[in-house]
């Protein structure tokens, strides 16, 4: 989408380079793989990915087997802003999407999806929290639909309900999770801190008891188990809305109707 924006300017002679300018970003794996896969489709320039030294050494290769430049260091170092993770990418002429707001994330990203969790007008939903993007739109999705006087027509939950729907974020703050894609020294979009939440809560735009919340290791145990046992796919931070639901499970009530979002597995 960003690339056709950019195309557009070109024709109406707004943007004057000769070439398109690559993208830089760090990345796990998931997202980097998925616009690596969209920039082949169309025939786009390839991809510059940071990724931490750690990183599974089969992740890196099929990056670059897809066309992807892949850049390694301790990413747990120091919170790297755009210049230089377009440097440690060599790409001092192109352009940062790790956190760059130009791109809309809290309004591009997870949208159908997020409107797929609220049209089951759920009252708890579980979320995995890692970068936050998700969580974040979701909750942007749900503010609009319950203070709009005009749905967006994908909308087919009820408006009450939703008003009321706990969202749980289910985060970590141990290094040495199993759920890896949730854990980071550095988060670079940081939208949904404390203070937006309160805002939100007390605006009525979702559940009191909306929020992020740690889960700990011995309850992802748990989820892994059940998740297996009934042949479900994800990775361990796919798990993570489970894990948190049955730390919490005294407390939710039983007629309830609980939604948890499992975000799946990086497949390639």
């Amino acid at each position: 989408m960003t690339y056709r924006d950019l195309l557009v300017a070109k024709s109406k002679g707004l943007f004057e380079d000769e070439t398109l300018p690559p993208m830089s970003l760090i990345s796990s794996g998931s997202a980097a793989i998925a616009i690596q896969s969209a920039l082949t489709e169309f025939e786009l320039p390839d991809l510059k990915v940071l990724m931490d030294y750690k990183i599974d050494t089969s992740i890196t290769e099929h990056l670059e087997s897809m066309g992807a430049e892949v850049y390694l260091m301790d990413l747990s170092l120091k919170m790297l802003d755009a210049p230089e993770i377009l440097e440690l990418t060599n790409n001092l002429q192109g352009n940062d999407i790790t956190s760059s707001t130009a791109l809309d994330p809290n309004q591009r990203f997870y949208d159908w999806l997020s409107y797929e969790i609220i049209n089951e007008s759920p009252d708890y939903c579980f979320v995995p929290y890692g970068s936050g993007t998700l969580f974040t739109n979701l909750l942007n999705i749900n503010k609009h639909e319950v203070t709009t006087i005009v749905p967006d027509p994908r909308f087919k939950g009820d408006q009450e309900t939703t008003a009321h729907c706990h969202f749980l974020g289910a985060a970590t703050s141990n290094p040495s999770t199993q759920a890896d894609k949730l854990w980071s020294p550095f988060l670079p979009f940081g939208i949904s801190d404390l203070q937006w939440l309160k805002w939100y809560r007390n605006l009525g735009y979702c559940g009191k008891l909306s929020g992020i919340y740690p889960f700990q290791e011995k309850y992802l145990d748990q989820a892994i188990k059940i998740f297996r046992k009934n042949v479900i796919e994800a990775e361990p931070s796919g798990m993570a809305g489970l894990a948190l639901l049955l730390q919490m499970q005294d407390s939710v009530p039983a007629d309830a109707k609980v939604m948890i979002v499992n975000t799946g597995k990086l497949k390639f």
